[in-house]
């Protein structure tokens, strides 16, 4: 059993532990929020889709801090320099996925509902829960590297069969976009642009996902 393993088996109540877990709690919920401020957009609830931008802008800036802290408490603890390296990059990567449903939102803000076809819009409505079920299963796979070490692996294989399925749905979406008829170029490159954003959200989930097995690998 590798010595990070091991420490994460005795410091389980140490404050840098629990921030990991808040950070991954906080990464999950605003990808929650970003399914359900498309959900908004596509019914064009305003409102609903501001609120919902607001509460991922400021989650994402918690995220942030937490990171850094995060980052200089395992600088300053007592692991040794290859399990810092293996968890600061966990962390990091987990912070990609708030960082990209932050950017979702930009595009999101600026992009005219009214003016993507209904084809289209299911198609974001189907990517979009399909990256909230992705994050989900990341949190579940770095609480098990936590807790649970010997079925993290299983449930990264769990985060990576859902991001294969948001590349599949963005596969379909990409033909949709080519067959229909948008009369505006900027709609559609906002469209393409939304997609890659909530496919990036899936691969970051699943990049986080190979950094566990990393972690594991090295028992």
């Amino acid at each position: 059993m590798s010595e990070l393993i091991r420490w994460f088996q005795r410091r389980r109540e140490t404050l840098a532990l629990k921030n990991i877990q808040r950070h991954l709690s906080i990464t999950t919920e605003i990808v929650d929020d970003l399914d359900k401020a498309i959900s908004a957009a596509l019914k064009e609830e305003e409102k609903e889709v501001q609120k919902n931008i607001q509460r991922i802008t400021l989650g994402e800036r918690e995220a942030d801090a937490l990171r850094r802290k995060v980052i200089d408490e395992i600088s300053n603890g007592e692991l040794p320099p290859t399990d810092r390296v293996d968890l600061m990059d966990l962390v990091k990567r987990v912070d990609m996925v708030a960082d990209w449903s932050r950017e979702a939102t930009r595009i999101l803000h600026a992009l005219p509902m009214k003016r993507v076809p209904e084809s289209i819009r299911e198609e974001f409505s189907e990517m979009s829960r399909s990256a909230k079920e992705c994050a989900a299963s990341l949190q579940q796979c770095v609480n098990k590297m936590m807790t649970k070490p010997d079925e993290a692996l299983q449930a990264a294989d769990m985060v990576e069969r859902e991001e294969e399925k948001v590349d599949d749905i963005h596969e379909k979406a990409r033909i949709l976009l080519g067959t229909e008829n948008l009369t505006q170029a900027g709609v559609a490159i906002l469209i393409s642009e939304l997609f890659g954003a909530i496919e990036m959200i899936a691969d970051a989930c699943e990049d986080a996902c190979d950094q566990v097995r990393v972690i594991m690998v090295r028992r």
